[in-house]
């Protein structure tokens, strides 16, 4: 059996790692594709060197646009890479342009589509990732469930006979990663070493476009009782030097995006997170470290309704719920038990 597997951001290269590795303990044949989603050096290649990820058999470069660009010159170039390897199946992760654009390639060539991640929603029309997951699901041969929320969405929309549950693949690798950063010292910036400190990213469009929302923001960051280490993504740094906005102020300290290993490490050093990401907001709780979400609604819903996540609309307000009292300690397990990828893989044989 091959399975093509399609990814092109950050949350997506994660996710391939145990994938990767499980296929290959099974005899199957890999192929990577690489959109070129997310294409510089810190937010890309470096997590296939740190998660022992091979390199991509195709890179197709597609770089930086507005998601219709961005999307169609992916589509573009997938029907010769798929005609090329002719894969038995293909496999997208979450939801990102990348997700969307490698099932519709597959599902107009008559090829079998599986969608790791399948059944989340924020039910928030305007975010785009949700366009993607929910037109992903609903083309895809085979929704591999993250959690039993996810399948009850899925059921709802009438995609229970298709769908299997496997846990969450993110879960797989932050308990190896864990397991090999626990003994080592956080890479930090010299003014947090050796101090409390939270970490923040942010980077989703309705944070980072509007120039009086993403002000107030920074300004209330910037403001906190403990410095924060601003993992600046680079759609973060664009939008803020284009409307003047500068991120070195107060107790916030902008760094480069880290390495997924250290990442971890800094958030387990951390006092707390504050994120727009979904995927942060998950490695928090399961590192249990508080987290804040900067955004009204989350797909990660298990994280908020177990304390451990907290959601935070309105700039103005962040600061009180970021320095909330720590939440009751919770031995609750909604993402699985670390083994999602072997789940997963089985699931893609058996329908087979």
């Amino acid at each position: 059996m091959r399975i093509l597997s399609v990814v092109g951001a950050r949350p997506q290269f994660v996710k391939l790692a145990p994938m990767g590795k499980v296929m290959g303990q099974r005899g199957i044949e890999h192929v990577i594709v690489h959109t070129g989603q997310h294409y510089d050096v810190a937010m890309s290649d470096v997590f296939f060197r740190d998660l022992g990820i091979p390199e991509p058999d195709t890179h197709l470069a597609v770089g930086s646009a507005s998601h219709g660009r961005q999307t169609g010159a992916m589509l573009a170039k997938m029907d010769e890479v798929l005609e090329q390897h002719s894969p038995d199946w293909v496999l997208v992760y979450g939801d990102t342009n990348s997700t969307i654009a490698g099932a519709l390639s597959a599902v107009k060539m008559h090829i079998r589509v599986a969608h790791l991640e399948a059944g989340l929603r924020s039910f928030n029309r305007r975010m785009p990732e949700e366009h993607n997951r929910i037109v992903t699901d609903h083309v895809a041969d085979l929704c591999l469930a993250p959690t039993t929320r996810a399948l009850a969405q899925l059921s709802a929309e009438g995609l229970a006979g298709r769908t299997v549950v496997v846990g969450d693949v993110m879960t797989d690798v932050l308990h190896q990663v864990h397991d090999t950063v626990a003994d080592t010292d956080p890479v930090l910036p010299e003014p947090l070493r050796g101090k409390a400190f939270r970490v923040a990213t942010v980077h989703r469009a309705d944070n980072t476009d509007d120039p009086d929302r993403l002000r107030r923001l920074v300004a209330a960051l910037a403001a906190l009782d403990v410095p924060t280490l601003l993992l600046a993504h680079p759609r973060l740094r664009a939008r803020a030097a284009g409307f003047g906005i500068e991120l070195q102020t107060g107790t916030l300290i902008p760094a480069d995006p880290l390495p997924y290993p250290q990442m971890v490490r800094a958030v387990m050093a951390s006092e707390g997170v504050i994120t727009d990401s979904g995927g942060l907001q998950k490695e928090a709780f399961l590192l249990r470290v508080p987290c804040t979400t900067v955004r009204a609604e989350t797909e990660w819903t298990e994280t908020v309704d177990l304390g451990w996540n907290v959601l935070a609309p309105d700039p103005d307000h962040l600061a009180s719920l970021i320095e909330r009292p720590d939440p009751a300690p919770t031995d609750a397990a909604p993402y699985g038990d670390g083994q999602a990828a072997g789940r997963a893989v089985d699931a893609i044989a058996a329908h087979s």
